[in-house]
C-alpha cells in the first residue's frame, strides 16, 4: 500500500546551513475558556490531569484559569507549583485594573502575583463601544488601564500576553482607537498581542485584510483567538497564521462558550500537515487523537464521530467503491495519513458494502474468509437484508463477527430458546417489579430458570446467566456495561421498531452487539444472546 504524500507548503526559516519549519506557539485555554462551555465543569483534579496530558503532547502554554474569580482556580495554581512539567508553561488569566484606580491596589492583579505563575494573560477593551457602554469609562482611561496593568505585572517579573478583546469588531468600528490599545500594551512590555474575535462574527477575508493593515504599525508578535459563532473559527485561525500570527489560542475539541472556541485538534493538524509549520515537538502530533478523547472523557462528553482528523469517522469508509480504491492507494479518499494524527482507518460493513468492505473487515477481525465468492456474496446479502430491517453493524462488530463465523461454519450456538416469559408489575409497596422466566436447551439439557431484576432486561440477563453458568462458569467474568435504545420509525409512536445496542466487557476487551424488533424486549433479547454467544466464541467454547 502506497504512503500518502505530505501535502504541505514550505513555511521554513533559515538557521545557518539548515532550514527548519517555522514555529507557531500553541496556547491552550481548555481549562478556562473551554470550561465556560455549556455542561462542562472541571474539578481541580481534572484540570491537573488535563494539564499533564497537554504538557506530554508538547503544548507551549496552558491557561489554567482566573485566580481572582474563584477558589478552585487559585487552588489549581497552588497545586501546580509542586507539579513539574516537561514542556508547557502554565498561565493565569484575568482583566486589566478597574477604572479610576491604581494597578497596585487592584485585587485581581495582586492575585496573579499570589498565584505563583510566571505568565499572565490579561484582556482589555479594544472596541470603543465596550469602553463607554460596558466599562462606563473614557477612551483615555481605558488606555491607561491597559498600560498600568501590563507595567504592574512586568514590574513583578511576569511575562505578559495581552488579549485584545473584541479586536476585529473594534477595528471595524474605530480602527485608530483599536490600534492605540495594542500600542499601549506594546509600550508597557506585553510579549504577545493576541487579536480576539470574541463574538465569532468575523469572516476569513476580513481577518486577512485587517492583519495586512496592521503590518508596520506594531513590532510585538501577534496572536489569534477565535470563537466559532459563524462556524469559521478554524478558517479564521488558519488565515491569521498565514497573515503573520505567531501564537494560536484555542481549546481541545473546540470547547467553549456559545458555539465554542477554535478546535486546536483541527488547527494543529492543518498547520503541521498542510502548511508545514512546527507546532509540537517532532512526532507528537500522533498523540492528537488520544488527547482529544482523553479530554472528552474527563469532561464526560461523548466524542464527535465526524470531528476532522480525530473523530472515529474521520477515516471511516462505507461505500464499496471507496473501499476498493482506498485499499489500492489511501490517497484516493484520504487527504492525510491517519497515523499522522494517531487515528485509525475503519471500513464499515453495511447495505452499501461490497466485497472489498467484507475482505478488509474480515482481516481486521482476524478472520480467514475462504476464497469462495458465493459464500462472500451470501454474507453481503444477509447483511444488506438485515440492515434493511433496521440493523446497523457499524457499531455492533460483535454481532457482525458472529454472523460471519456462522456462515463460515466456525460457530454454532451452544443453546436454544424454548420459551421466554417477562412481566413487570407496579404496586404501591414495592414500586416497579420485573421478573423473567426462561426455558432453554443447553447441551441437550433443558434449563428452566427465573429471576427478578431491575427492569425486564436485567431480569432476562440474570435468568440467562443462571441457565448458562452450570455449563459455562466463565460467563461470570463478563458483564453488561452499556445499553442503548433507538427508535427507528418515529411516526409509528409506541409501535415503532427499535434498535438495541448492548456493550459488554470482560477483563481484557469489550464488544457491542445488536438486536432489532418492534418489541423492545425481543430486540434486547437478541442483543443479549449475541453478547453471550460472542463471549463463548471468544473463549473457544
Amino acid at each position: 500500500m502506497q504512503e500518502l504524500k505530505n501535502n504541505t507548503t514550505c513555511n521554513v526559516v533559515d538557521k545557518g546551513s539548515e532550514t527548519v519549519a517555522k514555529k507557531i506557539y500553541i496556547y491552550d485555554t481548555t481549562l478556562r475558556d473551554g470550561s465556560q462551555g455549556e455542561g462542562i465543569s472541571f474539578s481541580v483534579e481534572d484540570k491537573i490531569k488535563i494539564t499533564q496530558r497537554l504538557d506530554g503532547m508538547g503544548i507551549d502554554f496552558i491557561e489554567g484559569g482566573w485566580p481572582g474569580s474563584n477558589p478552585k482556580d487559585m487552588d489549581y495554581f497552588m497545586r501546580m507549583q509542586s507539579i513539574p512539567l516537561k514542556h508547557a508553561k502554565v498561565a493565569a488569566f484575568g482583566s486589566t485594573r478597574r477604572p479610576n484606580s491604581k494597578a497596585s491596589d487592584d485585587e485581581n492583579l495582586k492575585m496573579f502575583v499570589a498565584s505563583g505563575v510566571s505568565i499572565v494573560t490579561i484582556f482589555g477593551k479594544t472596541w470603543d463601544f465596550h469602553v463607554t457602554e460596558a466599562l462606563g469609562t473614557t477612551l483615555a482611561e481605558n488606555l491607561a488601564m491597559i498600560s498600568d496593568s501590563v507595567e504592574f505585572l512586568r514590574a513583578n517579573k511576569m511575562r505578559v500576553f495581552y488579549d485584545a478583546e473584541h479586536f476585529f469588531d473594534g477595528y471595524k468600528a474605530n480602527k485608530e482607537y483599536a490600534i492605540k490599545t495594542l500600542q499601549a500594551a506594546e509600550a508597557a512590555g506585553a510579549e504577545y498581542l493576541c487579536l480576539c474575535d470574541t463574538n465569532g462574527g468575523t469572516l476569513p477575508l476580513e481577518i486577512t485584510n485587517i492583519m495586512a493593515e496592521l503590518k508596520g504599525q506594531l513590532k510585538t508578535p501577534l496572536g489569534i483567538h477565535c470563537h466559532n459563532d459563524s462556524g469559521l473559527a478554524i478558517a479564521n485561525t488558519i488565515m491569521a497564521v498565514d497573515a503573520g500570527a505567531e501564537l494560536v489560542q484555542g481549546t481541545i475539541n473546540g470547547f467553549g462558550e456559545r458555539c465554542g472556541n477554535v478546535d486546536l485538534c483541527v488547527v494543529l493538524a492543518n498547520l503541521e500537515l498542510k502548511m508545514g509549520y512546527s507546532c509540537l515537538p517532532k512526532g507528537n502530533l500522533k498523540q492528537l487523537t488520544d488527547v482529544s478523547h482523553f479530554v472528552y472523557e474527563i469532561a464526560n462528553i461523548a466524542p464527535q464521530n465526524n470531528q476532522p482528523f480525530v473523530g472515529a469517522s474521520a477515516f471511516a469508509h462505507k461505500g464499496g467503491i471507496h473501499v476498493s480504491a482506498v485499499l489500492k492507494n489511501p490517497a484516493t479518499y484520504e487527504h492525510v495519513d491517519h497515523e499522522a494524527v494517531g487515528n485509525k482507518r475503519r471500513v464499515l460493513v453495511s447495505e452499501l458494502s461490497g466485497i472489498s468492505n467484507l475482505n478488509y473487515k474480515s482481516k481486521e477481525l482476524g478472520l480467514e474468509l475462504p476464497q469462495d465468492k458465493l459464500l462472500r456474496r451470501e454474507i453481503i446479502k444477509e447483511i444488506k437484508n438485515l440492515e434493511y430491517e433496521g440493523y446497523s453493524f457499524e457499531g455492533a462488530e460483535g454481532s457482525l463477527e458472529l454472523l460471519m463465523r456462522k456462515h463460515m461454519k466456525e460457530f454454532t450456538p451452544k443453546y436454544t430458546l424454548d420459551s421466554m416469559h417477562v412481566w413487570t408489575e407496579k404496586n404501591g409497596k414495592n414500586g416497579v417489579y420485573s421478573e423473567a422466566t426462561l426455558k432453554i436447551k443447553v447441551d441437550k439439557e433443558t434449563m428452566h430458570t427465573a429471576a427478578d431484576g431491575n427492569g425486564p432486561v436485567n431480569a432476562l440477563d440474570i435468568a440467562l446467566r443462571k441457565a448458562l453458568l452450570p455449563h459455562y462458569p466463565e460467563i461470570a467474568e463478563m458483564q453488561l456495561v452499556d445499553y442503548k435504545v433507538r427508535v427507528l420509525d418515529e411516526k409509528s409512536a409506541t409501535g415503532a421498531k427499535v434498535r438495541v445496542l448492548i456493550e459488554s466487557k470482560d477483563h481484557t476487551s469489550s464488544w457491542t452487539t445488536i438486536g432489532v424488533s418492534s418489541d423492545i424486549i425481543a430486540a434486547s433479547w437478541h442483543a443479549l444472546v449475541d453478547s453471550m454467544d460472542y463471549y463463548l466464541m471468544k473463549e473457544g467454547k
